[in-house]
């Protein structure tokens, strides 16, 4: 039996009339939708909240382009127009075979593998129309130093300080395509390991390659280490240190702090647990 929200299943049939739901299952939890896996055929794409619903007709775009791209991976394609219901926006993207590895697996030749994967994804005019949201709100070192800081407790708020700087001080790089989600289920595999597909880009944005760098820690700081040139593995730890690069790609490309307390009581046990 299909356990979900309750109306998951409704919305999965009116976007893929026919396809029957037997095997279907919910994702894991994300922020910003609500996913139903129909394994071999698709996956349904549910907007939460308002702002998930307004920013999905450009996040699908994205997918049609990168599915388009002639990339040594898969992507999820779109399969339906983006659809509403209610107030709230869904589609369904195709589906892509293999799974993510477990936390602390993998080896530096797969991390490279992924980190040139998606670096050399070029940028060009068509994808940054869809993809860069930096002038459509404050630069993410604004949010931290005006927003994040302040409301973090006084023990650690020069601390946070120093961190920013230390942020702000690293040479500029040129942009590259940054996924900003790149670990875990989001990078499949093949049982023999060969890279298959990239999931869930909702976070995609022109940035430093570093940052991508720093997510694939999932497989272990010392593959990564091993994985990249000594200056990006610096920038790696360097934008990880300040909040874990998990938390703060929340904060770049534009978006909205909706709710900063909310990022302070995720960020303040992470501060806790790296502490040294």
């Amino acid at each position: 039996m299909l356990e979900t929200t309750p109306d998951l299943p409704e919305i999965a049939s009116a976007l893929l009339p026919g396809v029957r739901l037997d095997d279907a299952f919910v994702a894991a939890d994300g922020n910003i939708h609500h996913v139903l896996l129909i394994p071999g055929v698709a996956a349904v794409r549910v907007s939460k909240r308002p702002l998930g619903a307004a920013s999905m007709p450009r996040r699908v775009e994205v997918l049609r382009q990168l599915a388009s791209a002639g990339l040594p991976f898969q992507v999820p394609e779109p399969l339906t127009p983006v659809t509403t219901f209610g107030d709230r926006a869904a589609v369904a993207v195709s589906w892509v075979d293999g799974a993510g590895l477990p936390e602390g697996a993998g080896d530096p030749a797969q991390v490279a593998e992924v980190l040139e994967a998606v670096r050399s994804v070029p940028l060009d005019d068509s994808l940054l129309a869809v993809l860069d949201d930096r002038a459509q709100g404050p630069s993410w070192s604004a949010v931290v130093a005006e927003e994040i800081i302040p409301r973090l407790p006084a023990r650690w708020q020069s601390e946070g300080r120093r961190r920013l700087d230390a942020v702000l001080a690293l040479e500029p790089v040129p942009d590259a395509l940054v996924h900003g989600d790149l670990s875990g289920a989001n990078v499949h595999w093949s049982a023999d390991g060969k890279l298959l597909g990239i999931l869930d880009w909702d976070m995609a944005m022109p940035g430093d390659p570093a940052i991508d760098a720093a997510q694939m820690a999932w497989h272990g700081w010392d593959n990564v280490r091993r994985a990249v040139p000594a200056a990006t593995y610096h920038r790696a730890r360097t934008w990880d240190a300040l909040f874990g690069i998990g938390h703060l790609v929340a904060t770049m490309n534009g978006r909205p702090m909706t709710s900063p307390d909310g990022f302070i009581s995720a960020i303040v046990p992470w501060l806790e647990a790296n502490a040294g």
